[in-house]
């Protein structure tokens, strides 16, 4: 034990730095400004318990295989729907259930998510379980001419509407819509969780997941742009299934064997700690409303948060949103347009729409290309531009993009070998190069508002699954507006797809503003700016 002597020669020694600093007004008046000749540099923590990168690379492996069968959908599905006899005017009211599943289930399964005490953890059941569904709705939409032939649906009477074929379709797609939502919403959870609070790892984390959708469009796409899969799995061609559907179901059968590979690696690779004690369920939940019953009480706590979010928080969701009102016509009618406006074809006469949509699906193939290569370079890029101001910038080339587009459907539309033969060789490079432009803005959006939005509302107490369903519904509202307005909207002015692609240029422009006037920059941002003007 310390001796009364020692104890006090202690507390001498602890004291000279407060007389020191007594003494130091009279040295420090002669050269007031010289603390001021290095700005603070902000304050960073690094955990000394960093995850390691290559199992950030692992776990968002997943996000490959949901993007794969993803931009099936988008290169596929809509110049399919036509072809079972579903009206131009009517397609896109066929896409409001991904908005509407996504409203009602990311945020659920991320809620749910988050009080999971699952022994194999909270999120990968989610994952698993997701991926289960894709598999499942993938055969039924592939296989749906087949099923609507053998529930009635007659192909040998030059029919061009296949009622019970439409209805498969539809089942399927929905649930489609239902497991990407099931798997993305823990998936960008997890991937939040596993960071923690280092935000620098966050956003390379959502680049990494960034990049393996970029893969996944690449492969989706490269496989949606070849048209004789059913050569190679002849099994696939039908009575009930001509070439175009046996392309389409080919394809389908290879997302599945990709899916299986991605979903095993990303399971596999992250090792999550189940919550065991209710002391940890309710510090996930502190700051939410409180309920008796989690599932019954969910939208209300869902929506309760919007009271306690900050003016950043909403300025995000904002731009979100006026993005996603720029993003979802293009996605919607992407390759239906290259196949209508480019090559003046249409879905059920011959075979001009069908190279259009080829063509389409390799420029988005190209679009994807450039998708991985921006988000290698994100962390970079946020770095040296400021998340928000890199978001805005890329939002900007955006709505150019959807300028140009309209641009090249009047140039095109004015020829006279227009819906007759092939269109101008200009027309078609100038078209898959803003298809391929398109790249870089949208890998910013697969990105940077997750890592904001993950970044400002940590500060609440609210879960990572229920941030990322806050965020979620900034992204479904628009879409359901997109899906319900689209089609009417463009048969008003005629049919066609330019009157929606305008719609997004006008949205996409305006968001870029927002974000680049508007949006709050961080600290780091903030004390880089300082630094350039001392």
């Amino acid at each position: 034990m310390a001796t009364h002597a020692e104890k006090k020669s202690e507390i001498t020694r602890e004291r000279k730095p407060e007389s020191s600093r007594q003494n130091r007004p009279t040295t420090t008046t002669t050269a007031p400004t010289r603390p001021r000749q290095k700005p603070p540099q902000p304050t960073t923590t690094r955990p000394t318990n960093r995850v390691p990168l290559k199992k950030l690379l692992k776990v968002t492996s997943v996000a490959g295989g949901i993007q794969f069968g993803w931009a099936l959908q988008l290169s596929l599905l809509t110049p399919y729907v036509q072809e079972l006899g579903i009206p131009h005017a009517f397609a896109s009211i066929i896409w409001l259930c991904g908005p509407v599943s996504g409203f009602f289930v990311q945020p659920l399964v991320g809620h749910l998510s988050d009080r999971s005490t699952s022994r194999f953890g909270r999120r990968r059941p989610y994952i698993l379980i997701g991926a289960v569904m894709i598999i499942v709705a993938v055969l039924i939409v592939g296989f749906s001419a087949d099923i609507g032939y053998l529930m009635g649906d007659k192909v040998d009477l030059g029919e061009r509407k296949r009622p019970m074929a439409i209805v498969a379709f539809v089942i399927g797609f929905w649930l489609l819509d239902v497991a990407n939502n099931t798997t993305q919403g823990p998936c960008r959870a997890l991937l939040a969780d596993l960071t923690g609070k280092d935000h620098r790892r966050n956003r390379v984390a959502n680049a990494y997941y960034s990049l393996f959708m970029a893969i996944g469009n690449i492969l989706g796409f490269a496989t949606g742009s070849f048209n004789s899969w059913y050569t190679i799995l002849p099994f696939t061609l039908t009575h009930a299934c001509k070439e175009s559907c046996a392309n389409l179901k080919s394809a389908f059968l290879i997302d599945i064997i990709f899916i299986v590979i991605t979903t095993y690696i990303s399971i596999t690779a992250s090792h999550e700690v189940p919550l065991s004690s209710r002391n940890e369920v309710t510090n996930i939940s502190e700051g939410s409303q409180p309920s008796s019953n989690d599932q019954e009480a969910f939208f209300w706590e869902l929506f309760g948060t919007f009271r306690f979010l900050p003016g950043a928080v909403w300025l995000i969701l904002s731009v979100t949103a006026l993005t996603w009102i720029g993003w979802f016509p293009f996605l919607l009618f992407d390759t239906d347009w290259m196949g209508r406006e480019v090559y003046g074809g249409n879905p059920d006469e011959g075979k001009i729409y069908h190279q259009g949509v080829s063509t389409g699906a390799l420029g988005l193939m190209l679009q994807s290309v450039i998708l991985g290569i921006t988000s290698v370079l994100m962390e970079k890029l946020c770095r040296k531009l400021g998340s928000g101001i890199l978001w805005g910038i890329s939002n900007i080339i955006m709505s150019l993009c959807f300028v140009a587009m309209l641009v090249i459907s009047f140039v095109v539309s004015k020829t006279e070998s227009f819906g007759s033969g092939r269109p101008p060789n200009g027309a078609v490079i100038a078209a898959v190069v803003v298809f391929t432009i398109l790249g870089m803005p949208l890998a910013v959006t697969y990105s940077v508002p997750y890592a904001l939005i993950s970044s400002r509302i940590e500060s609440l107490g609210l879960g990572q699954g229920l941030s990322m369903g806050v965020l979620n519904l900034a992204i479904v509202i628009p879409q359901v507006i997109v899906s319900l307005g689209s089609g009417p909207w463009d048969q008003l002015f005629g049919g066609g797809n330019s009157p929606a692609i305008a719609i997004a240029g006008v949205a996409a422009f305006a968001s870029g503003l927002m974000a680049i006037l508007v949006l709050p920059r961080s600290r780091t941002e903030k004390t880089k700016v300082r630094v350039m003007h001392v």
